[in-house]
């Protein structure tokens, strides 16, 4: 599954169907919350990851990152909204896929929920 019916998906294109810029932006934006181990290796915040659809850049926001942090989850919301990218629910995303019968993306897991 490309994302999980708890995420927001910010998509990297503006209304007027543009590319958002600059391509990495979805990394840029994931890598607020991102954290170094111990190897010197990035890992993503299991509440904010970047991920591709349909070859568009994205960035997959976990809805309790509202209630864990506020300030964050407005701060990315207010990024989307002054950027004008669209923003989509995944249940609708999926719901949009099963309706036009087209099969859903392959992509790499999300991480699992947390309790």
């Amino acid at each position: 599954m490309f994302c999980n019916p708890y995420e927001i998906i910010i998509q990297g294109v503006t209304s007027n169907g543009r590319p958002f810029r600059p391509s990495d932006w979805a990394e840029r934006l994931s890598g607020i919350l991102s954290t170094f181990g111990w190897d010197q290796k990035m890992s993503y915040s299991p509440y904010v990851r970047p991920m591709s659809l349909d070859d568009i850049r994205c960035v997959a926001v976990d809805r309790q990152l509202e209630a864990i942090n506020p300030r964050v989850f407005a701060f990315i919301m207010a990024f989307a909204k002054d950027n004008d990218l669209k923003v989509m629910d995944c249940r609708a995303l999926i719901h949009e896929y099963e309706e036009s019968g087209r099969p859903l993306p392959e992509g790499e897991a999300p991480p699992p929920q947390a309790a």
